[in-house]
């Protein structure tokens, strides 16, 4: 059940990796991996992850848009974060693997953070680039979860000011260390991932409702459906090609997407 060491993609192959893209006609590219931010250590140099994003916005000037998958928030290095706030093209929606919002689950769980590191560089990406939306996985149910914990996990959302979650209900693995800990009932698992998922639903209309009247600059996927900088979903049915460019006006929402 081990992923084994991190194996890092060269610098230079990354970037010309996605030159090559952009010259066929692409106009987004999403960096992804693992455990994103642990990217470097093992190359010439020892790079990291901002490093990595100023290198591609440079050479890559005609890159519309570069965005991140899911990263761990204290790996974040200072070139990162500051690319971040400051650079345009660098999508303004960051994925957290979060996990759970009580530190001591967290120490179970084996995470680089504690929550206090989840709030804190909310808060500071969030002065910088105001504009900036925060996604997070959070895992309901986890061996030794009590009441508490849960609470914790369920205020965090708020104090981090998320807005798209995604819960998972712990289910064990057999041979892993979690498979030998005390397990939460699987009635009271269920229960804590329908709350959860309650929460994301309700930051989620929230975050929808705060774009209605707003104008947008999407990027149109297939399906009738495009996204915006901030990674919302909008429907724009058959008024536009995949992948090209639109602005539109937000009129609505339906809880789940943006429509025009």
């Amino acid at each position: 059940y081990g992923r084994g060491v991190s194996r890092s993609v060269p610098m230079g192959d990354v970037v010309e990796q996605i030159a090559k893209l952009v010259d066929r006609g692409h106009k987004e590219a999403v960096l992804t991996g693992v455990d994103l931010t642990s990217y470097g250590p093992d190359l010439p140099g020892k790079p990291k992850l901002g490093q990595l994003v100023k290198a591609i916005l440079k050479h890559v000037p005609d890159l519309q848009r570069l965005r991140l998958s899911s990263i761990d928030s204290v790996e974040a290095d200072e070139e990162l974060t500051e690319a971040i706030a400051t650079e345009d093209r660098l999508m303004p929606h960051l994925h957290l693997s979060l996990q759970s919002g009580d530190d001591l689950i967290l120490k179970r769980m084996k995470r680089r953070h504690l929550r206090d590191d989840a709030i804190r560089i909310c808060r500071d990406l969030k002065k910088a680039r105001p504009e900036l939306v925060f996604g997070a996985d959070l895992i309901a149910g986890f061996p030794t979860e009590s009441d508490e914990a849960f609470e914790n996990s369920l205020r965090l959302v708020d104090e981090c000011g998320l807005s798209f979650l995604h819960v998972f209900p712990y289910s064990p693995r057999v041979g892993t260390p979690a498979a030998k800990m005390p397990q939460v009932k699987s009635d009271v698992i269920k229960s804590r991932a329908k709350r959860l998922r309650e929460k994301g639903d309700e930051v989620l209309s929230a975050h929808l409702t705060k774009l209605v009247g707003t104008i947008q600059d999407v990027l149109v996927e297939r399906g009738g459906l495009a996204r915006t900088k901030c990674f919302t979903s909008v429907h724009v049915g058959d008024h536009f090609e995949a992948g090209s460019f639109a602005t539109v006006k937000i009129a609505a929402h339906d809880g789940k997407r943006l429509t025009i």
